[in-house]
């Protein structure tokens, strides 16, 4: 039988392509053709065929959206969720005069009814709140932090000038004879403590903000408030808690602030600095004694500078360009030491990597025999230490590395110092997240070992190829397609490990000349002690080192990304 007559179904019984289907009975006449020849091919049915409309993404029945009454109602109270929520959003931006925030609210609020409301546009009703996340917790993160460390924010550069003023002005309050004194309650309102004043039969509530008339106030025995309407007020012990908050709090006055002298009584003070908008400056003294004094504004710096070029604490929030990345760059602090941090980083990253993958993998194809017995209650000890909190762990083993008391020493009957050098330090925080870090490369490779079809091994033993040949040719290749984007994911998590080491060697060990730079200190953690020791906590200058970390893991990432094509379909 030819292959034509196979495909034609000729010599099986069947009709031929030309046929009707129906058997032809005996003693009938052949079929003519419109020609009039017998057996002629079947005239065409020249008649204009109905073409079936295209069907639509989702299509809209008579009776109105598909899916019931139910899914509509489902439908229009997740509508209705969104509205309110972002009602509640715009509320307090509205408040504030963030018109900016109050737009963004609006515009995707909009976007998301346009979206939802009708039964077309299918794709966009799964990427927008892809979008948004994305936008939320990805884009907008990376560029707040951009401006951050264009700025000069930090411990005292929080606010604006004209908060620094008020910060200035009533810490150098001080108390004159003849001031006047309140009756003080302490209170609660909204989270934030304020004080309700009695005086001369009057009522104040002040806060940070400034001081206003109360009304609806109840006076006790003693001329105390007692209650008074949206406040709550605290008790001894709670008061007592919090006296620290209390003793730190000044509410703004004219010429001055009150203070709390105690948990009971109050007074106004006079301001022993002062601003004066003519000079743009703050004048006086500053200890109420001694000779006046001027501090100007200066707006490159943010904040008050006397012409002895000593300034004031408080500051305001300026724009500072490029300041901060270039001292990055440029600043011998910081640059002296970041090659050495930087090549540690590297190694640490990458061992890390290596080691809890190949361990993974050993221990994944050890529990994949099909002659190993209790499989499941080894896999279950194997991913402990991954199902247990990371941050307690990383405790518990510092305290096990101890010289003195550690479990490592005493059950390997060692005297090492473990953290003190740097050598054994870095092995520890190496080994520490070893045991952390192979429970999940595990996972993933049992996994990817159950999908690997058996017929592959089975043809390479046919070959002939040896137990290592057919690791190293046919599972580690079709495994590495699994594991390789997690590895590369796993060296960005780990290249930025700020609790890995932190909380085992805070850094450490450091030199005697030199304590900035420990021997296990990661960027990050370099970082960190440069932007938030004993100067006080630079924002700025952290977010220009965080920009300049983001750019090495994003290049690494995706020269990774590359080398291993792991996005690559495999085809053949």
């Amino acid at each position: 039988m030819s292959t034509r007559q196979t495909r034609t179904g000729e010599g099986r019984g069947l009709p031929r392509r030309g046929d009707t289907g129906a058997p032809r009975q005996e003693g009938t006449a052949p079929r003519t053709s419109p020609e009039g020849s017998p057996g002629g091919p079947p005239a065409r049915d020249r008649r204009p065929r109905a073409v079936p409309d295209r069907p639509r993404a989702l299509a809209v029945p008579p009776g109105g959206w598909p899916g019931g009454a139910g899914a509509v109602a489902a439908r229009f109270l997740a509508l209705g969720l969104i509205v309110a929520v972002a009602l509640w959003a715009v509320a307090p931006l509205a408040s504030a005069g963030n018109w900016t925030g109050t737009a963004i609210v609006a515009a995707v609020t909009a976007a998301g009814l346009y979206v939802y409301l009708t039964p077309r546009r299918m794709p966009a009703k799964y990427l927008l709140p892809t979008t948004l996340l994305v936008l939320a917790f990805q884009v907008f993160p990376v560029v707040h932090t951009m401006s951050l460390a264009l700025t000069n924010i930090g411990d005292g550069h929080l606010g604006s000038k004209q908060e620094a003023i008020t910060a200035i002005e009533t810490s150098s309050v001080r108390r004159e004879p003849g001031s006047a004194e309140y009756r003080l309650t302490v209170a609660e309102r909204d989270g934030g403590l304020a004080f309700l004043l009695a005086a001369g039969g009057r009522a104040y509530a002040g806060t940070a903000e400034g001081l206003r008339p109360l009304e609806g106030a109840t006076l006790g025995p003693g001329g105390r408030i007692t209650a008074a309407d949206g406040y709550t007020v605290l008790t001894s012990a709670q008061a007592s808690a919090r006296s620290a908050e209390i003793t730190e709090l000044a509410v703004p006055v004219e010429g001055g602030a009150i203070r709390s002298q105690g948990l009971s009584r109050a007074y106004q003070g006079r301001a022993e600095l002062t601003y004066d908008a003519g000079c743009d400056c703050v004048t006086g003294s500053g200890s109420g004694s001694g000779p006046e004094k001027a501090w100007r504004a200066d707006e490159e710096q943010g904040r008050f500078v006397a012409a002895d070029g000593t300034a004031l604490p408080q500051g305001w929030k300026v724009d500072v360009g490029l300041a901060n990345l270039a001292a990055a760059l440029t600043d011998p602090r910081i640059n002296a030491h970041f090659l050495g941090v930087f090549g540690w980083n590297l190694v640490y990253a990458t061992a890390v990597v290596a080691l809890t993958a190949a361990l993974g993998i050993a221990v994944a194809l050890a529990l994949h025999h099909p002659r190993m017995r209790a499989v499941r209650a080894y896999r279950t000890l194997i991913v402990l230490p991954y199902a247990m909190p990371a941050f307690a762990m990383l405790l518990v083993w510092r305290d096990m590395f101890n010289t003195d008391f550690g479990l490592v020493n005493r059950v390997f009957g060692l005297d090492v110092d473990w953290l003190g050098e740097p050598f054994t330090a870095r092995l520890s925080v190496l080994l520490v997240q070893l045991w952390l870090g192979f429970p999940y490369m595990f996972l993933i490779a049992t996994g990817a070992l159950q999908t690997i079809p058996a017929e592959y091994l089975e043809a390479a033993q046919v070959d002939g190829a040896t137990a290592w040949q057919r690791f190293r040719k046919v599972t580690l290749p079709l495994l590495m397609l699994a594991l390789s984007p997690l590895m590369v994911s796993s060296f960005a998590f780990n290249f930025n490990n700020f609790n890995g080491v932190f909380l085992v060697t805070a850094g450490g060990p450091f030199p005697a000349d030199n304590p900035t730079v420990g021997a296990t200190d990661l960027l990050i953690t370099y970082t960190f002690r440069l932007a938030f020791g004993q100067q006080g906590a630079q924002y700025g200058l952290a977010s220009a080192m965080s920009v300049y970390v983001y750019l090495i893991v994003a290049v690494i990432s995706i020269v990774s990304f590359r080398r291993t094509r792991v996005f690559q379909e495999v085809d053949r």
